[in-house]
Parts: structure tokens; C-alpha cells; sequence
């Protein structure tokens, strides 16, 4: 008898352990002070981090490795401010609405967000927006297993008309790193093949991407690196002047590099799609503060009382070091990439 409930109280401790481990490895949500906000949302696993604001925004105005460096900017000027009737940046993530129009964009999301939790999801909904008569959502998941986020962005029009908009989700990022863009798959021209006899496809006759530029984008500044493969954009705190740049991003991903850290967005085109900005379903902008990675979605007319939403996904990896030729990238980062493109 004795031994037998030895065996049967071993169980029970296995069990716990087990139970425990498994525990250990889920997602923990609690409510923290974070920058001068006394209401943020964090999120973790154990490895990774994101903390969401709720005094304002929302903003997820922190992603990162437990213990290290935000990969997010943070405003010093701006960080922990409430209330004014004046467009913040905080820094962070945010979700807005293409195209872009002042004053229209720039409403000032300086107040109190909802904020709900329901089976490990995080859910934050601003209050309806009383010059457009949108609202803004965010649904937030974080892998317990992976350092992946996926980020819904939801707007619905509470106003009275339909509205000609496309989802614009930006991510500003630290400074100090540099952004990598993929550029489409290389072809030769039909009738100029590389190699003798080589076969290509007569679709090759028509353009295989869009690349839009502002008025005050500058392809010889030297922060732009074009290589065959990829487009890359370095963050340089010492820059005047702003750069930006727009592109149809048929790979589905773009990525931000910083102190061996690479932060991937994950986003995928939908072909057919009218996008905004001349067809621009990624852009990014930079200036001397922090560079913006930016995912947009197809222009939609919404009418009264329906919505539409956005997804994102997020990946942070650790140790990747690379040098900006296009071996370098397809050896160090792309391996990456392909894990989580699937």
C-alpha cells in the first residue's frame, strides 16, 4: 500500500511539473507603468516583449527581447504625454488610414483607448474618431512559442457616407539600423536573353513592380543602397533632410536590421489590388529621429456601418549580421525569412 501511493504521489509531482512547464511557456498579460503611462499593456513569453499604451493611441510602443533594447523609437519629447489637441508620435506602432491628409490623418489620438483581453488575445479600440467618424482597432497575439506577433487592424466608418480608404500600418523603428526591401524576381528581357537559347517568359515585356517616389526623395543619397536583389535604406541620425519611398512588394516581407537584432513585417500583396500611393503596398520614411516601416492595404470604398482589417506579422531574430551585397543578404537574412514566409 505504502508503495503504491509513493508511485501515485511521483505521478501527481510529474504531472505538475509538467503542467508547470507548460505554464511557463504561455503568453503573460498584465498591466504595467511604461514611460511616464501608467496604464500600458504588456505582453510576453519569456523571450520576447510588447507593451501597448492605453492612456492614448493605442501605440504598441514597445517590441522586444526581454532585458534589451526597444526595437520601436521612442519620442523623448512626447513619451508619457496625455491629453492636447494636437497629432503626438510617440513612436511606436500606430494605425492609420491612407491617403495621406492633414488634418484628416493626423486626428489626435491623445486619449483614453478600450482595453480587453479574451483567451491570450489583447483587443484595443480607441473612442470613434469625431472628425471622421472612423474606428481604429487593434487585436494583438503573441506566439507562446515564437517571437512572432500577429497585429489585426481593424477600421469600421460609423459615419453617414461610403469612404474611399486603404489600411496604413506604421512601425517606427529605432535608430541606428538599416531597412532591407526585396525586390522582385530578376528575368531578362524576352528578346535579350543571358544565355544562349534561354526561354523567358513574354510576360517580361511589362513591369513587375511599382517604385514611387516624393517629391523630396533623393536616389543619390547616400543612406540608399540599390543592389539586384534588395533595397536598402540605412537610418542615419546625423541626416538633414527626410528620405521616403514607396513600392508594389510582392515578396511579402520587408525587414529592419540593428545590433544584430533583424525585425521582419510580414504582409501579403494581394494581386489585382488597387493599392494607394501609386501602388505602394510597402513604403518607409526616415529622417534623422527613427526610420518608419510601413505596410498598407488595398483602396476600398467602406460603406456606413462595415469594416475592414489589416494583418501583420511580426518576427524578431537574434544573432544576424550581414554586409550589404546581395550574397551577404541571401546567406544571413533570407534563410530567415524563408522560415516564416510559409
Amino acid at each position: 500500500m505504502i508503495r503504491k501511493t509513493a508511485m501515485f504521489i511521483a505521478v501527481i509531482v510529474v504531472i505538475l511539473a509538467a503542467s508547470t512547464a507548460l505554464a511557463q511557456k504561455g503568453v503573460k498579460v498584465e498591466k504595467i507603468a511604461y514611460g511616464g503611462w501608467p496604464n500600458c499593456v504588456r505582453m510576453t513569453n519569456g523571450t520576447v516583449e510588447l507593451v501597448a499604451t492605453t492612456d492614448v493611441g493605442p501605440r504598441i510602443i514597445r517590441f522586444g527581447f526581454v532585458g534589451q533594447d526597444n526595437e520601436f523609437f521612442e519620442d523623448p519629447n512626447q513619451i508619457g504625454k496625455t491629453g492636447g489637441s494636437e497629432w503626438m508620435s510617440y513612436g511606436g506602432h500606430r494605425f492609420w488610414l491612407a491617403p495621406e491628409a492633414k488634418p484628416r490623418t493626423y486626428f489626435p489620438d491623445n486619449t483614453t483607448v478600450k482595453y480587453l483581453e479574451d483567451n491570450g488575445k489583447v483587443f484595443l479600440t480607441p473612442d470613434i474618431e469625431n472628425t471622421t467618424g472612423m474606428e481604429k482597432a487593434i487585436e494583438l497575439t503573441l506566439d507562446p512559442n515564437e517571437n512572432h506577433v500577429t497585429v489585426i487592424h481593424k477600421v469600421t466608418n460609423h459615419g453617414m457616407w461610403p469612404v474611399e480608404l486603404a489600411p496604413w500600418a506604421l512601425t517606427v523603428m529605432a535608430p541606428g539600423g538599416e531597412l532591407i526591401i526585396p525586390q522582385e524576381t530578376y528575368s531578362p528581357h524576352p528578346d535579350i536573353p543571358d544565355e544562349p537559347g534561354q526561354k523567358i517568359d513574354k510576360k517580361y515585356y511589362l513591369p513587375v513592380r511599382n517604385l514611387v517616389l516624393w517629391s523630396y526623395t533623393k536616389l543619390s543619397d547616400p543612406r540608399w543602397v540599390f543592389l539586384s536583389k534588395y533595397i536598402i535604406l540605412k537610418q542615419d541620425p546625423n541626416a538633414k533632410k527626410p528620405q521616403k519611398l514607396g513600392i508594389s512588394n510582392q515578396q511579402n516581407w520587408a525587414g529592419y536590421a540593428r545590433k544584430g537584432h533583424l525585425f521582419v513585417k510580414k504582409v501579403i500583396y494581394q494581386p489585382g489590388a488597387t493599392y494607394p500611393d501609386g501602388g505602394s503596398s510597402y513604403e518607409t520614411f526616415t529622417n534623422s529621429d527613427m526610420l518608419e516601416l510601413e505596410s498598407l492595404g488595398p483602396v476600398i470604398t467602406l460603406a456606413p456601418g462595415a469594416s475592414v482589417t489589416h494583418r501583420e506579422d511580426w518576427y524578431l531574430f537574434d544573432g544576424v549580421k550581414f554586409e550589404n551585397t546581395d550574397a551577404s543578404i541571401d546567406a544571413n537574412v533570407l534563410p530567415k525569412v524563408k522560415s516564416v514566409l510559409d
